[in-house]
């Protein structure tokens, strides 16, 4: 990656981590969509950057694709979806904030064990530790969905845990075909039209984005 310096590399994932991290501290819906916008413009910024290096044609329009979708209509939708059911807070957890960072701790010092070693073998020496700061944003998004009673927080955590592990796959150097990002794009861009169009079932029928009360459909 030849156009990405390490210190600009290691800007941009603390970036994608630490909104990681504050989308599990934020309280208000509207300000965890903003974080994602955060997380994703530092993902889009290493894609066009990274895309300098072997630019053509099909490859400008899946970082067009992949910019859209990630800083315009993903956001749209999601406030679209927080104004229409009037959605300010998001407080519904299984762990409060201590517990919740306290697991987030654990999963950060999970990625310097022995088992996750061999991964940081695609990586150089000097990036080893932006290699890490990759592997534990795809956990904490991982947390994220388990910990989060929301229907919004869940898929903001889905998304954030894609653009954790592109920014796994940016750190180790790895390359992925354009047409295979373009097809990734798109099946985000569907799979957003229809989590909203749920979330917005799950809200009329019960009043609630809280997934929980999906179980009064067992009664």
């Amino acid at each position: 990656m030849t156009f990405i310096t390490p210190q600009l590399l290691l800007v941009l994932t603390t970036t994608v981590f630490t909104s990681a991290i504050l989308l599990h501290l934020t309280k208000k819906n509207s300000s965890a969509v903003f974080y994602y916008v955060i997380q994703s413009a530092a993902i889009s910024s290493l894609l066009v950057i990274a895309s300098f290096e072997r630019i053509s044609i099909l490859l400008l329009i899946s970082i067009s694709a992949t910019v859209a979708v990630k800083l315009f209509i993903a956001p749209f939708f999601f406030f679209r979806l927080i104004k229409r059911h009037q959605l300010k807070f998001t407080v519904s957890t299984y762990l409060n904030t201590p517990l919740s960072l306290a697991a987030i701790a654990v999963l950060i010092a999970l990625v310097q064990a022995d088992f996750i070693k061999p991964l940081l073998l695609l990586t150089t020496s000097g990036q080893t530790f932006i290699l890490n700061l990759s592997l534990s944003t795809i956990l904490i998004s991982l947390f994220l969905i388990i910990n989060r009673k929301g229907a919004l927080s869940q898929m903001l955590g889905i998304l954030s845990l894609e653009n954790g592990i592109v920014s796994f796959a940016l750190s180790a150097g790895l390359e992925q075909s354009p047409g295979l990002q373009l097809g990734i794009t798109f099946n985000i861009f569907v799979w957003i039209i229809i989590a909203t169009v749920f979330s917005s079932m799950i809200f009329r029928k019960f009043g609630s984005m809280d997934v929980t009360a999906l179980n009064r459909l067992t009664e």
